[in-house]
C-alpha cells in the first residue's frame, strides 16, 4: 500500500502543493523533531551540500534515482519526506515489507498517467528495499531505466549483498553516515529546548548528554528515544536536570548495532580478526564484546579463532592454535554467558602472539602446483611395498629408515623428481619459528645433501 494512503508522508493540497503533516503531541519525540527542512537536517553534510545529487533531488532540480544505504537513524527516511515537499513531482512512498508486484505495478500505472495527462514526474521511495525479492527488484528496472519514475530506495545492508546488480547498476548509490558525537549533541540540545520536542521542561547536565551521546552510537533516532525516556524518569520524580543517573535509570543498556545476516556482521568480524593480526588485544576484546552483545553465535567467532591461529599466528607460536581448538570446546561444552571468558583468553592469546603466515603460504602455494600439475611420480623408494608383486615394481626398493641414523635424519629424496628444491615451507624469525628457521636450515641441508 502506497504510504499516501497509510498518513505517512504530506498528502497534496487542491493546488498541488504537500499539505503540512500534522505531528500528534504524543508523537513519540523522534517524529516530533523530525527535520521540516534541509536547513534543520544534521549530519549527512557530503550529500545535501549545494549541487550534490540529493539536494538538487529535494529542490526540484534535474535528478537521477538514488539509493540510500547506511545504518538506521542516520536520515534515510527524513530524507525522502522532505522529496516530498517538492510541488513539481507526486511523491509515493511504498514499503517493501508490506508491499509486492501487484502494488509495484499499480504505482507504475498510476505514474504513467500523469506523465502522459499532467506531464507531471513521480518520485518513488521505497523503505527496506532489500527485502524485495529479485522479482519485486526486477520489477523496478523498466520504470527507473525509462525514467518513468525517481527512484528513492532505503536500505540498511550492504547494496552489493542485497540488490540485484542490473538495479543498483541504474542507481546512484548514496552511503549515509552514523552522526558523530557534535552532530548527536547537536540534536540532544535542540530536543532539549524546541517546542515541538521538550520546550525547556529538562535540562541536560554535561555528564548525562555525554552519556546519552554514547549511548546513542550515531544514531539520531536513539539518541533522542533516550533522551524522552530519560525525561519522563526525571519528571516524575519532580527533577528538572537529566544525569547519569537519570540516564542509568532509564536505559538499561546501548543497543548495539549489528546484523547478523547483513555487512555489520562482516564489517565486525573482519576489524575483529585484523585487530588480532595488527596485535593489539585492546581493540579485539572490544569487537568481541560487540558481536556477543549483539548475539552473534559464539561457535561462529570460536571458529574465526581456530582458523585465525593457523592462518596468522602458526607455528610462531603452536600454542595458539591450542588455546583456539580449547576455546571452541568450550563453547560447546559449557555455552554461554560463561565461554565468553574462554574466546576473551584465546583473543588476547592470538593478539598478543609472534605472527607468521608462512604455514597458509605454504600450503596454498604447494596447492596451486598440484591444480597446476606439477605432481609428477612418486619416487620409487617410497611407494608401499607390502603386498606381493610390490618388490618386482621396484616398490620401497631403497628405503633408508631414519631411525637407523643416529641424529635420526638422513639423505633421501622425498618429493616428485619435479619438485627437488622446492622450499614451501619459509619460516620468518618471528618468535618461535626464529629456532625452527635454523632447524629447517640444517634438516635441509642433511636430507637434501647439500
Amino acid at each position: 500500500m502506497a504510504a499516501e494512503d497509510e498518513g505517512l508522508f504530506a498528502l497534496p493540497t487542491s493546488d498541488g502543493t504537500p499539505a503540512a503533516e500534522p505531528v500528534r503531541a504524543t508523537a513519540p519525540l523522534a517524529v516530533r523533531m523530525r527535520p521540516r527542512t534541509l536547513a534543520e537536517v544534521v549530519g549527512q553534510a557530503h550529500l545535501l551540500r549545494p549541487g550534490a545529487p540529493l539536494r538538487r533531488l529535494a529542490e526540484g532540480g534535474e535528478a537521477v534515482s538514488v539509493l540510500l544505504y547506511g545504518p538506521p537513524g542516520t536520515g534515510k527516511t527524513t530524507i525522502a519526506r522532505l522529496l516530498a515537499n517538492v510541488a513539481t513531482r507526486h511523491f509515493v512512498a511504498l514499503s517493501a515489507l508490506s508491499s509486492g508486484v501487484k502494488e509495484l505495478r499499480e504505482v507504475m500505472n498510476d505514474a504513467r498517467r500523469r506523465r502522459d495527462r499532467q506531464n507531471r514526474q513521480t518520485v518513488l521511495f521505497i523503505d527496506e528495499v532489500h527485502r524485495f525479492s529479485k522479482t519485486q527488484q526486477d520489477a523496478l528496472l523498466g520504470a527507473v531505466e525509462d525514467r518513468l519514475v525517481l527512484l528513492v530506495a532505503a536500505t540498511t545492508e550492504n547494496p552489493s549483498f542485497s540488490v540485484v546488480s542490473p538495479l543498483l547498476s541504474r542507481l546512484l548509490v548514496l552511503q549515509l553516515q552514523s552522526l558523530n558525537e557534535d552532530e548527536v549533541r547537536e540534536l540532544l540540545r535542540r530536543a532539549a529546548k524546541d517546542e515541538r520536542g521538550l520546550d525547556g521542561s529538562v535540562s541536560l547536565s554535561p555528564e548525562g548528554e555525554d552519556a546519552l551521546v554514547r549511548l546513542a552510537a550515531g544514531d539520531a533516532r536513539s539518541a533522542l528515544t533516550a533522551l524522552e525516556a530519560s525525561a519522563d524518569g526525571v519528571t516524575d520524580t519532580g527533577g528538572t536536570v537529566i544525569d547519569v543517573p537519570a540516564v542509568k535509570r532509564a536505559i538499561a543498556e546501548t543497543t548495539v548495532r549489528y546484523d547478523r545476516q547483513g555487512d555489520q556482521h562482516y564489517d565486525v568480524i573482519s576489524a575483529f580478526i585484523k585487530s588480532i593480526r595488527g596485535s593489539d588485544p585492546d581493540a579485539a576484546l572490544h569487537y568481541l564484546a560487540r558481536m556477543l552483545v549483539a548475539g552473534e553465535d559464539p561457535r561462529f567467532v570460536a571458529r574465526r579463532l581456530v582458523v585465525h591461529a593457523s592462518e596468522d599466528v602458526g607455528l610462531a607460536d603452536p600454542t595458539a592454535l591450542q588455546a583456539a581448538v580449547a576455546a571452541a570446546q568450550t563453547v560447546q561444552l559449557i555455552g554461554m554467558p560463561e565461554a565468553r571468558l574462554a574466546l576473551a583468553q584465546a583473543t588476547v592469546h592470538l593478539a598478543m602472539a609472534p605472527k607468521s603466515n608462512t604455514v597458509i603460504v605454504g600450503i596454498d602455494e604447494a596447492m596451486a602446483d598440484v591444480r597446476a600439475g606439477a605432481v609428477g611420480e612418486i619416487p620409487a623408494h617410497l611407494r608401499y611395498g607390502r603386498y606381493a608383486g610390490a618388490r618386482e615394481l621396484g616398490n620401497a626398493i631403497g628405503y633408508q629408515y631414519p631411525h637407523a641414523a643416529s641424529d635420526g635424519v638422513l639423505e633421501q629424496q622425498y618429493p616428485p623428481d619435479e619438485l627437488v628444491g622446492k622450499d614451501y615451507y619459509r619460516p620468518t624469525q618471528h618468535g618461535g619459528e626464529r629456532i625452527l628457521h635454523e632447524r629447517l636450515t640444517k634438516l635441509r641441508r642433511a636430507v637434501r645433501g647439500e
